[in-house]
Parts: C-alpha cells; structure tokens; sequence
C-alpha cells in the first residue's frame, strides 16, 4: 500500500513542476523567437491529456526603431533588435503511467481529475474571451472599405496568419480606380499600423501555411510595396527554403508571383528553384491554367529540354483546351520564346472557328504573340480581319489602326478592312493625333494600298491634319510622312516646303536614326526630281552617300537567260542614277520582239530601242499570300517606266522550281510581247 501511495504521490509532485515563470527573449526580422514565440489565437496543443490548458502563455511586444516604407521612395530602413517577454515553462517532465490495482484510490483520482477539469474549464472561457475570433481575407475585403479600414482591424486584435491582412488589402484594391488606388495606399504607408503587421508577416513567414505565405507574397508585391524591402525580401528568402512544400495551386501562385517581380539575385534563385521543381513534376500538373501559368514563368532562357517537355505536356491537354486556353497559348509561348508550330496551328484552327465576340484585346494579343515567334497563319489572319471588319461599327478607330499597323508588320493586307478604314478617317478625321496620321500613311504605303475615287480624298485629308499640326510635329514624324506621301505618289506643298528647310535636314543628319533618315531623304530626293512633284524638280540636296547595295547573283535566272537569248545580250547586275539597282538589262526593238546585241546598240536610234529591266522578286517584296506589290517595289517599278524600262517581275520563288526547259518558257512569255509571240515568223537568235 505504502508503494502505491508513494507512486501517487510522486505523480502530484511532477504536477507541481507546471508553474509558469518568466523569460525574456529576442526577436529577429529574419528568424523566430527563441525558444518560443506565443500567439493569442493559436491552438496549443494539450501537454499532460486534460492538463495542459493550465499553461498560459501571454507575449507583449516592444518594437523599437521598426520597419519604416516610404511610398515616395523605394527605400526602407531596418528594423531594431524587439524583445518580447514569454512565459512558458522552464520544464517539463511527462509523468509516469499512473495505474492504481485498489479502488481505495479511485475516488480520489477521480476527484482530482474533476478538479482539474473544473480549472481547466474555467481558463478556457477567460481565453476565449480574451482571444480574437479567427477572420478570413475574404470576410475582410467583404467588411471593408479601404485599406486603412483592414489595419485598423488589425491594430485592434490581431489574428494568425497575418497574411489574411494583406490579401484582403489587395482584394479591396482591385475593386479600386487608379487614383483611389493611388491615394489609398499612400494612406497604407502612413498607416501607424502597418509597420507593425509588417514585422507579423516576417515572423509568422516560416510556420505559416505556404500557400498563406504566398498569397501575402502575391498581395505585397500587387500593392506596389518595393522590391527592395526588407518584408519583400525576406519572404522571397522562406519561400525558397520552403520551396519543396509547393503543391499544384502553390507552383500557379508562385508562378504569378515571378512573372510580376522585376530580376534580382532573390527571384533569380527562386526562378531557378522552380526551374528544377517543374521539370520534376510536369508530368502531374492537372489542370491547363496551371500548365499555362507555369510555361509563362519559366522564362525566355529556360532550358530546351525544359520548354519541350512543357510543350509535350500542353499538347497531350490539348481536348482539355477551352477557346480561352487557346487564346491565350499564343502570349504564352511567346513568352517562353518557343515556337511550337503544332500547338500554334491547332491553337490557330481554334481560335478562327470561335472568333466571333473574342475582345480586340485578345486580338490584339494573338497578333503581337505571332510577330514575336515569327509565326504566320493566313487563315488565321483573315479569320481575324474579317470579324474586325464585320462588327466594324462598334470598334473605335484607334484600336483598329493598331490591329491594321500589327498586319503591316507580317505584309497582310486585309483589303476589305483597310477600305473601310478609309471611308471613315475620311469622314471623321478628327480623332487623328499626329502619332495616328504617321501610323496610317505609314500602312497604307508600305503596303500600297489603294482604294477607287476615296484615295485623293483620303490623301488629302491625312495631308490637311497633318498640316494643322506642323508646327508641333518633330523633325522624324515629319520625314516618315513626306517619305509615304511619296512613295503614294503625292506631294503635299506645304509638308514638303517645311522638311526642306536648312534646320530640319541638319537636325535629321545629326540626330536619330541617322542612316535611316539618309535613306529616306534620299526617297523624298528622288521622288520630287521624277515624278510629277509640282516644286523642287531643280532639288540639289546635298546628302551623305548610301552604302553601297549588295548585288544578289541570280544563277538559275542567268542560265535560262543565256539559253533563251545567247550570250552578250543582256547585262547583268546594272546600277542606275538614283541608286537603283536591276538584276539584268536587255535591250530590244520598240516592239518587243527582238533583242538587239549590247555592241549594236549604239548604231540604232534610241527611240528604236526599248530597255527591258528583270527583277528578280522575292516573297517579301509582295504582300502576304498574293502578288500584290509593296510599296518600294511599286515605287521602284514606276521610277523605272519613268526612265523608260520595260519592267518585268520574275518570281525567285517560282524559276526555282521549274526545269531549265520550262524555264525558258516562263521568261519567253515575259520578255517577248504578246503580239510577237503570235507571229510564227519570231525565231530566236542562236547568236547575237
């Protein structure tokens, strides 16, 4: 009996050791408080089954010199040394099994744990009351109007995690304009408050749930808090210690995060840890937003095998895809920078068969995203023109000028859309800044453009705006609109007369793209000495030398010439005045139908003799899918009738692919006239 109470008493004592004394310790920005940091809302867990309530933990803090953000600048200033006074117990020894074999003890023990029971109850209602209720980001952003609002509740009684503080915050922000926005977290930074739940957030950064901590990341960075902050950093800093803890919707989060942050040695390295943790687990993301999120993130340096394996990913996903996925894959692999023709041609099939209420934003999007991966889709292009022409009325015309300057970039021509376009600058010119009208005359010759009766009209009335604005214009805006009007064939007295004084050509030769505006003055030079330009035919501006033009040999073009006309009667590679270049020059009678030797020339008249200039034409001198000339080629032809050429265009694209017989068939019917081939008396020379 002596050894059962003994045991039982030993138990009581160990019961004695639960008394609280004090500690005090310090707290670090970057790290936790040792040995204890205690919060009022946390649950702590039990330490003696029904006893453990009896501890009571209670933390004040004393901050000192605390973290300071300033809205003007991105500068911030470290925080102090805070210390915090935890009670806690010093020891803590678990007792021994307590078992009892008489029932003269039972009555006690039960009373005694009846006791305890009654205490510990007792402490639970005093806590309760003490302790905040738990308050979600979204009951928060729901109960608030402003900022300033969520701190204030904050300030009052704080509740774990602090990050719900700064979601909410970013919650409200969204529903903001941008100067409420503005003026709203001007008022957060000067908030008494926000220092403090600052210092919440870097503590609580290493217990808290990752994907708490990376929705607070996300809300901080939104809310335009800098970079450069110790919060900021700090939390880049637990992220990736805690980096192998992300699940599907925390590598999304993470993901938004980088695509948000500016490079710096942080973000470099958690960019690199995500790097690692999605070429482990491609294979298991579910879900295509995340997929996308993800491809968007990873960078344009990312490794190949990373981006491929990515793109076999999307690909198996691809019956997953909604129209706004495939929308949106475009942007996506641009931002990769990776050119997955399969996935963009089902992307395209998609988007075309659906276009119908797609936002021009979107369009917009699409189109940017093909010219950065050099990506063209005419079916894709005209599904695009044709639903912007369409639904014309209701776009504003800005909006379509950017959507018809993207199509300029690929050389497509939407014919359809670009004669509306016409109709109504004509009517309504006077939406047009100066930016605009450069912007148009600048599509409109580049892809020589031209529509019926409205086209003078048209020309007239960029030339009237632009005129208006003259004394506001800048020297190169001014340069880019002479140089269209010139290539459409129209000479804008006014426009001319100012670009050509001595103050804007020296401004132009000095400043700038200097060789670009060489280039076109040039142009603008030629222009108003060959066509019909109603001043300035005695022009003698005195401009620096073009670089020499690099001659392309022509083989395949060369040898059916030689088969079809014989040696010594055309002259290859030919510079002419005004720095035009012709890949071959044959001369012949005024009919076209026979070709006069280079040594024999000099004998016959010159009213006797047609010169016949061959261009050897490339894909890029057409518009896009057709044999519509651009706007220098269409310059460069009528300069060429101007100094009496026959020109005849020949198709690299097209003698590459014929064999020399058929060749030569091709470039007879091109060089004889029609007349001359119908007569059966033409023979060709086998010498000349």
């Amino acid at each position: 009996m002596s050894n059962r109470a003994g045991s039982f008493l030993w138990n009581l004592r160990q019961l004695s050791t639960l008394v609280p004394t004090g500690r005090t310790v310090r707290l670090y920005p970057l790290a936790f408080c040792r040995p204890n940091i205690a919060y009022s809302n946390w649950n702590r867990r039990n330490l003696l089954n029904t006893f453990g309530n009896k501890m009571h933990s209670s933390t004040r803090y004393l901050f000192q010199d605390a973290l300071i953000f300033k809205s003007e600048g991105d500068g911030c200033q470290t925080k102090g040394i805070c210390t915090a006074t935890v009670f806690t117990v010093d020891k803590l020894l678990c007792p021994r099994r307590l078992s009892f074999d008489s029932k003269h003890f039972l009555v006690s023990v039960n009373e005694l744990k009846k006791s305890f029971h009654q205490e510990a109850s007792d402490e639970d209602v005093l806590t309760k009351r003490r302790k905040p209720a738990l308050i979600s980001s979204t009951k928060l952003s729901q109960e608030c109007n402003s900022l300033s609002d969520v701190l204030d509740i904050f300030s009052k009684a704080p509740t774990f995690p602090s990050s719900n503080y700064f979601s909410a915050m970013w919650t409200i922000a969204k529903r903001m304009s941008e100067d409420q926005k503005r003026f709203e977290k001007q008022l957060m930074f000067n908030h008494p408050a926000f220092n403090q739940l600052c210092e919440h957030v870097m503590r609580e950064a290493k217990i808290m749930y990752f994907g708490d901590l990376l929705f607070s990341l996300h809300a901080i960075v939104k809310l335009g808090i800098p970079q450069n902050t110790l919060l900021v950093q700090t939390l880049l800093r637990v992220v990736q210690e805690r980096i192998n803890e992300c699940d599907e919707k925390c590598l999304s989060v993470l993901s938004t995060i980088l695509n948000t942050m500016e490079p710096c040695k942080n973000v470099d390295v958690l960019l690199a840890g995500l790097r690692m943790l999605v070429d482990e687990q491609v294979c298991k993301i579910k879900h295509v937003f995340t997929l996308q999120t993800v491809m968007r993130s990873i960078g344009k340096d990312a490794p190949i095998g990373l981006k491929r394996k990515l793109e076999m990913k999307a690909l198996k996903e691809l019956d997953q895809f909604s129209v706004l996925n495939c929308q949106h894959m475009f942007a996506v692999l641009a931002a990769m920078n990776h050119r997955s023709i399969i996935l963009l041609n089902e992307c395209s099939k998609r988007v075309t068969s659906n276009i119908h209420g797609c936002p021009f934003k979107i369009l917009i999007d699409i189109l940017q995203s093909c010219r950065d991966l050099q990506y063209i889709n005419i079916d894709l292009f005209k599904g695009i023109a044709d639903y912007v022409a369409t639904t014309f009325d209701i776009w504003k015309l800005k909006k379509v000028l950017f959507l018809l300057i993207l199509f300029e970039n690929f050389g497509f021509r939407p014919v359809g859309l670009m004669d509306l376009f016409i109709k109504k600058a004509a009517d309504e010119p006077g939406f047009l800044n100066v930016k605009s009208l450069v912007g148009i005359l600048n599509v409109y010759s580049s892809l020589n453009h031209f529509y019926k009766c409205q086209t003078p009209e048209f020309l007239e009335v960029m030339a009237s705006a632009l005129t208006g604005s003259l004394h506001h214009i800048s020297s190169e805006n001014l340069l880019n609109a002479v140089c269209s009007f010139c290539w459409m064939n129209y000479f804008p007295l006014a426009l001319i007369n100012q670009l050509l004084q001595k103050d804007i050509i020296d401004d132009l030769l000095t400043s700038g793209d200097v060789e670009r505006n060489v280039h076109r003055l040039h142009v603008v030079a030629t222009c108003l000495k060959l066509d019909d330009a109603p001043c300035h035919k005695d022009l003698d501006l005195v401009l620096p030398q073009l670089p020499p033009m690099t001659f392309c040999p022509q083989p395949k073009v060369a040898a059916v010439l030689s088969d079809l006309l014989g040696e010594g009667c055309f002259s290859q590679s030919v510079q002419l005045p005004h720095n035009y270049f012709i890949d071959f020059e044959i001369r012949m009678d005024a009919n076209r139908s026979q070709v006069l030797p280079f040594s024999d020339v000099d004998v016959v008249t010159s009213t006797d003799i047609q010169r016949v200039a061959v261009l050897c034409v490339p894909k890029s001198a057409y518009c896009l899918d057709s044999t519509h000339p651009k706007g220098y080629l269409a310059m460069k032809m009528r300069h060429l009738k101007i100094m009496g050429f026959h020109v005849i265009l020949v198709n690299n694209w097209e003698v590459e692919k014929l064999e020399m017989k058929d060749a030569v068939t091709f470039l007879k019917t091109k060089i004889y006239s029609p007349k001359a081939l119908s007569s059966a008396d033409i023979h060709l020379q086998s010498t000349c």
